[in-house]
Order: structure tokens, then C-alpha cells, then sequence
């Protein structure tokens, strides 16, 4: 018979022998206590991915369905066609091997989520790391690794982290030490160290790690941080110190980044991790781009082979937009054909990509030899093909001419995202090893990967007046989270909040200084008042609009009106920029219009339909206790809805009989359940949105009906309004209202578009 008549019977008229040619896979693969995913349902071809509560973990982790409908358990060795039974195990820490110069307690094989290990040294030697440890619910220990050190060497004693056995007790210079595992556990990190002439030890803390441990968020953030940066900052995190240090990404506007992105699509990763992978990335993307930095973005996706969807080359690499759509539209049945994973070719594909630009710009040019290059390998670590990546990492190495005086100009990042069996030996292999610093992570999901970008920048080192920048991370203070946020108190008047909007001008409300004394004796609070950051300025002058007249409307029955409530301050001296003060973004200008990634040409009526973009915006501003609050401004009929509630304050408003006299079209409302209310004392502070990463003030909290921190001394504490008065409001003036007061006195401060 014809071949082609031949496969038509099989495809459309004998379709039983299609199914016996490829059978389903058995369906009886519950796992006791968790839950399962399947990336291609029951087919041959599709990998089984077993998830399990925190504190348990699933053994095994995935199968695979074979083309004979059998499932295979990686790294299993069938010896009968009974499948073993998936199970949640709970989770252990592994115990420490030995501890020289002192003792651990309590002595177990292992330790439960929960328990402690707690060190103490013997006369004559001092504990450096944490004298007491937590077994975390992933299976590692908290904190660092307890060493008891006499401090006799030229190097520190580097100790030996639990579950490790070291080789080496000479800590001279020169002399080397060597670390393995017991057993089941895997090593990350240097297996063999030195002694350097600086007093530490080359290469990373080896920590040996259950192999289903993951990293929690905090612990990947300043590492990971450490890669993304055009100007690094080495420290020496194992020398003889008392407190931790770590490299952080510090923004600046000189110098050039090439980032290279590389997503795993074997068949190993299923196409719910590769979109993982995907979004992780389009993350880190629009995180770095929200800066105004000088950055080349590739995007390479492999399997079998690599797919070179974005290069270094491409003047589009250098395009926010560009590169955001690229990697929406990354495909992962791009690789159907070809299901192995060859990590040697992706890396291969950087290495001519780094070939060809140096090529193109010159060997010996400054222009090639500062550009600083990071890799974020997005993968599960399962190289099946290809041979070694090394040979390939070794070339690029090269290539760069990567010594220990340009050690920051590579970093390699190895990270597994998802819930995926990772390879810890080979993601580790894969990572770069640099003094007292980690490369390969795994983290459990996307939401993970967003802490970690949302937290890894340090904008500490930035000094520029770059506005709109605030510290995510999770231990900065409240005044680093919103270091535009300023406090004064005029003379005989109430606490009054503003806004730095450059680095001498502060914006707030007029009514603060109503009746207010010379503004020679006002002080502007810059930066965290109960700290060595903050400091007090004198204001140079002050600028009200002089239709603002809070007693206008008196006659007509308005006993308060707070029509263009706005001021500008101009302090006596500029503000020195730092993580505690830093300029807010104004919308309709070009700062703003960076950091929004708008194209050159875009006008305040674009940066409008941005910012206030639907009928329920989600916003901010600033308490009393420093901490930022959460409300929602609403516009079009919704703020119709949101403004009535005044016609029912007869007290302040008796013979009110259209709300449009008191709110104007200068007014945003807020309020409404579900929001936080101001309270007296806030007034003036800015009310602002968050966008890409950047916060871009929209209003001045102006006035409000009710105020939930009346009666209370504690800062902390809101009322909610008891029942009989009117439904709290809040009223803040809108900055796309008062563009030609702002660029009236604002002009030369701040370079604005035009409306």
C-alpha cells in the first residue's frame, strides 16, 4: 500500500490503531496529601509535576508518561511495573557533621520544621555567626554559620556549614580547604576555597541542601541584585567584619548593561513554568527599565537548540516596549520539535552574540571593554544534550577577559522558578562563583521572583534627583519606602504634610498657612525626623494662589471652601538626595514621561489618560505614623456617587444645594468603604499612584468630612465614623487642574510637556 494511503488510514479511518500506537498513560497517580498538574493531560510526552503543603515535600517529584503508556520516575530504576505510591514527607533540616572548638545541642540525625540548633564556643575562641539556628519550612537553616574562631590566621576560619565535611585546617595564605556532603544532600557553592593576600576566602559558602530545598525571597534578593548593575560595588562579605554585607544593584546613569535572558523550553519544564519563566522575566525587565539607564536587553529561548528572539545587536534591544512585547510573544511550541535541553548551545549563542559586538565596536575600545554583562539563566538545571555548558562559560570568560580585577564585569545567574524537580548539582555548576557571593537559586513561584525584584534594589548609592524612586525592600524604613515625604508645622497652625518635588521645592496645601506668621520662622522636616537623615530647612519663600480664600463662599452658606488649596515652598538650601530624600514624579513632565516610558512628543492629556485611566484607581498617601495608606480615587460617575455624601454635612454646608459649589472639577474624591480616611494633620501631603515601579503624585490631600483620629493621642489608631454623621469623604486637589499655576512658578524647576 501507497506510504501516504498507508498513514491516512491510520490518522482518519483506523483510528483504534492510532490509539494503540501511542496509549494514555495510567490515571492512578494521586499523591497522598497534595495535588498534581499535568503538562500535556495523559499523553505520551507529558511530565507530572506532584506540589505538596509548605513544610512537606513530594516524593518523587515528577514522572514522566512514556510513549508505552508507562509512567518513568526520573532517576528511578524500574524493577517491576507497579508504580511506587507518591507521598507528601514532611520536611527536615540536616544536622551538622561536626563543629570544631565547641559544641551543638541538641544532637539529632536531623531536625523537624521548627527545631533549633543552638552553638556555644570553647575558652579561648569567639562565636562569629548565629549562636542559635531555626529550621525553616524549606528545609534550610536560618541565619549564618556558626564558627568558633581564635582570629590566629591571616584568613578567617571559613567553619563548615551544617551537614558539610571539610578537608583543610590551615588558614594561611595560600592554603586551601575542601568541602563534600554527607549523604543525600547536595553541595551549592565553591567546593574548594583559598586563602587570598586580602584575608578571604575565594569563592561562595558551600551549604549543603536537601534536594528539594528552595530559597525564600530575602535570602535571594541582595544576591541577586548584585548582577544588574552598571556600577558594582565589590565588598568582601567573609572578611573579619561584624556585620553582613552584600552587593546590591546601584542605579546609575553612566555606564552600559547588557542583560541576557535565557528561558529554559525543554520538555523537562512544562509550559505552565515556562510561562513562569516568561513573566519572571518580563518582570526584571520592567523593573530595570524603569530607571534611566543605558541597558541592551537579548532574549534567547532553548531546548534542543537555542532561538535567538532578541539580540544585543538589535537597536530594539534598547527598547522598553520592544523588548516587553518580545518576550510576551515568546512561544514555547517553538521547541515542540526539538525536547532536550542543551544549556551548552544557549550559553554558546551569548558567547557569539558578545563575539560579534566586540567585533562591531573594537576590541580594544573603551566602549566594548566597560559594558558590564549579566546572564539570568531561567532553568530547571536538566542538561540532556550538548555535552558541558563549562567549555561554553570558559569562552565567555575569555572573551571578557574576566580576571579578579574585572570580576564585576560577569555574573551568571542560574535560577529554577516553579515547582519543578531542579538539577541543585548542575544549577550550581552553572551559577559564577565569586568571593562570598551565590548564583544559583530556586524559588517556588512567580510571586516569589516578584519579591525578589521588587526588594533587590539598593537606591542608597543613587544620588541623581531622579524622581519617583522609592526602597521596596523589605527592611527599609517608611521615610525610604516614600523619601519624597516632608513634614512642617507653621506657626499657631497644625501639623502639615508635603511633597518634595525637586531638590528645593516642596508642593502642599495653602491652607496649612492660612493666617500662618512670617514664613521666615517655618521649618520643612526633610527626610526621617527621628534619625541622623533627617533635617530641618528655612523656607526662602512661599507661593499661594491668590484666589485661595477658604471663607469666600461665606455668604452664600459655605462656611469652607477650599478651592486651588496648593503651595509651593522654596527652601533656603537644596536637599543632598539620598534613600531618605528624593524628588516624587509630577505628571506632565519629562521626568515623569521617563519614567513612564512615554515616547519624546507625549502631552499632559496623555500622562491624564495614564494616570487616571478608569472610574476606581487604586492610590496613596501618607499617615501620621509614616506608613502608607491605601485609598481609591474615583472618577466619572463614580465620583458623581463619591461627592453627594457632602450635601448631608448640614453642619458645615446648611443650606448646600448643589455639591458642585463645594467639590469643583479641581477636586478627586476618596473615601468610600474600603478606604482609609485622613486625618487632621495630613493635609497637604501628596496623594500618588504607583506605575512600573515608579510613584507619580495626582493630588494634594486637601480637606475631608470626617476625622477618624479625633479624640486619639495614638498615631496608629483610627476611628471608624459612628453612626448618625455623614459617610467619610476626602477631597484632594487635582494636579491636571492646576497645570498653569504650577508651570507659572514651576518654570525653569521642572521641564514640563506641553498640556
Amino acid at each position: 500500500m501507497d506510504p501516504l494511503l498507508t498513514f491516512l488510514c491510520l490518522l482518519l479511518l483506523c483510528p483504534g490503531l492510532v490509539a494503540a500506537a501511542a496509549p494514555s498513560c495510567s490515571q492512578n497517580v494521586n499523591i497522598s496529601g497534595g495535588t498534581f498538574t499535568l503538562s500535556h493531560g495523559w499523553a505520551p510526552g507529558s511530565l507530572l509535576i506532584y506540589s505538596c503543603p509548605q513544610g512537606s515535600y513530594p516524593s518523587p517529584a515528577t514522572r514522566l508518561c512514556k510513549s508505552n503508556g508507562r509512567w518513568q520516575t526520573p532517576g528511578s530504576i524500574r524493577r517491576s511495573a507497579r508504580l511506587v505510591k507518591a507521598v507528601c514527607k514532611p520536611v527536615r533540616c540536616p544536622a551538622p557533621v561536626t563543629f570544631e572548638n565547641g559544641v551543638y545541642t541538641p544532637r539529632l540525625g536531623s531536625y523537624p520544621v521548627g527545631g533549633n540548633l543552638t552553638f556555644e564556643c570553647e575558652d579561648g575562641f569567639t562565636l562569629r555567626g548565629s549562636p542559635v539556628r531555626h529550621c525553616r519550612p524549606n528545609g534550610m537553616w536560618d541565619g549564618e554559620t556558626a564558627v568558633c574562631d581564635n582570629g590566629a590566621d591571616h584568613c578567617p576560619n571559613p567553619g563548615t556549614s551544617v551537614g558539610a565535611v571539610r578537608t583543610g585546617s590551615r588558614f594561611d595564605l595560600g592554603y586551601k580547604v575542601s568541602y563534600r556532603c554527607s549523604s543525600n544532600l547536595v553541595l551549592t557553592g565553591s567546593a574548594e576555597r583559598e586563602c587570598q593576600s586580602n584575608g578571604v576566602w575565594s569563592g561562595t559558602e558551600p551549604i549543603c541542601r536537601q534536594p528539594y530545598s528552595y530559597d525564600f525571597p530575602e535570602d535571594v534578593a541582595p544576591a541577586l541584585g548584585t548582577s544588574l548593575s552598571h556600577l558594582l560595588g565589590a565588598t568582601n562579605p567573609n572578611q573579619k567584619r561584624k556585620e553582613k554585607l552584600a552587593r546590591r544593584i546601584q542605579i546609575q546613569r553612566s555606564g552600559h548593561l547588557n542583560l541576557y535572558l535565557l528561558l529554559d523550553a525543554s520538555q523537562s519544564v512544562s509550559e505552565e513554568n515556562f510561562k513562569i519563566f516568561r513573566d519572571s522575566a518580563s518582570l526584571m525587565v520592567d523593573r530595570i527599565f524603569s530607571f534611566d539607564i543605558n541597558i541592551n536587553v537579548a532574549i534567547i529561548t532553548f531546548a534542543s537548540r537555542p532561538k535567538i528572539i532578541m539580540s544585543v545587536l538589535n537597536d530594539k534591544s534598547q527598547d522598553m516596549t520592544e523588548v516587553a512585547t518580545s518576550l510576551e510573544n515568546l512561544n514555547y511550541q517553538d521547541h515542540e520539535n526539538g525536547t532536550g535541553t542543551n544549556i551548552y548551545e544557549a550559553l554558546n549563542s551569548v558567547y557569539i552574540m558578545m563575539n560579534n559586538q566586540m567585533q562591531r565596536l573594537g576590541i580594544g575600545t573603551v566602549a566594548w571593554q566597560e559594558i558590564r554583562h549579566a546572564i539570568i539563566l531561567l532553568t530547571d538545571g536538566k542538561s540532556n544534550i550538548g555535552g558541558s555548558p563549562k567549555p561554553a562559560i570558559d569562552n565567555i570568560i575569555e572573551l571578557l577577559k574576566i580576571k579578579p580585577d574585572r570580576n564585576d564585569y560577569l555574573d551568571i545567574y542560574a535560577i529554577g522558578v516553579g515547582k519543578l524537580d531542579v538539577d541543585w548539582k548542575e544549577l550550581n555548576e552553572l551559577g559564577s562563583k565569586k568571593d562570598g557571593e551565590r548564583h544559583a537559586f530556586i524559588l517556588q513561584d512567580t510571586q516569589a521572583l516578584q519579591q525578589v525584584f521588587e526588594h533587590m534594589l539598593d537606591v542608597s548609592k543613587l544620588t541623581d534627583t531622579i524622581c519617583g524612586v522609592g526602597n521596596m525592600s523589605a527592611n527599609a524604613s517608611d521615610q525610604e519606602r516614600t523619601p519624597w515625604h516632608v513634614t512642617f508645622k507653621p506657626k499657631h497652625q497644625e501639623t502639615c504634610r508635603g511633597t518634595l518635588i525637586s531638590d528645593q521645592w516642596v508642593l502642599t496645601a495653602a491652607h496649612c498657612f492660612h493666617q500662618a506668621a512670617n514664613s521666615s520662622f517655618w521649618r520643612v522636616n526633610v527626610g526621617d525626623p527621628n534619625s541622623q537623615w533627617g533635617k530641618e530647612f528655612l523656607v526662602e519663600k512661599a507661593i499661594i494662589p491668590p484666589g485661595f480664600d477658604a471663607h469666600a463662599k461665606k455668604e452664600q452658606g459655605i462656611l469652607e471652601f477650599y478651592g486651588d488649596d496648593i503651595a509651593l515652598l522654596k527652601l533656603a538650601q537644596r536637599v543632598k538626595m539620598s534613600s531618605h530624600a528624593r524628588p516624587i514624579c509630577l505628571p506632565c513632565t519629562m521626568e515623569a514621561n521617563m519614567a513612564l516610558r512615554k515616547p519624546q512628543g507625549s502631552t499632559c492629556q496623555d500622562h491624564e489618560k495614564e494616570l487616571l485611566n478608569q472610574q476606581s484607581i487604586p492610590a496613596h498617601f501618607v499617615a501620621l505614623n509614616g506608613n502608607k495608606l491605601n485609598i481609591n480615587l474615583k472618577t466619572g460617575k463614580q465620583r458623581t456617587s463619591c461627592i453627594q455624601v457632602v450635601s448631608q454635612d448640614k453642619k458645615t454646608f446648611p443650606n448646600l444645594t448643589d455639591v458642585t459649589q463645594v467639590v469643583t472639577d479641581q477636586f478627586l474624591c476618596s473615601g468610600m468603604p474600603g478606604d482609609a480616611n485622613i486625618c487632621k494633620g495630613e493635609s497637604g501631603g501628596a496623594v500618588f499612584l504607583e506605575r512600573r515601579f515608579r510613584f507619580f503624585q495626582v493630588g494634594v490631600v486637601s480637606w475631608g468630612l470626617y476625622n477618624p483620629c479625633s479624640g486619639t493621642t495614638n498615631k496608629n489608631t483610627r476611628k471608624k465614623a459612628p453612626p448618625g454623621v455623614p459617610p467619610p469623604r476626602d477631597f484632594h486637589i487635582n494636579l491636571f487642574r492646576l497645570q498653569p499655576w504650577l508651570r507659572e512658578h514651576l518654570e525653569g524647576v521642572l521641564n514640563f510637556l506641553p498640556l
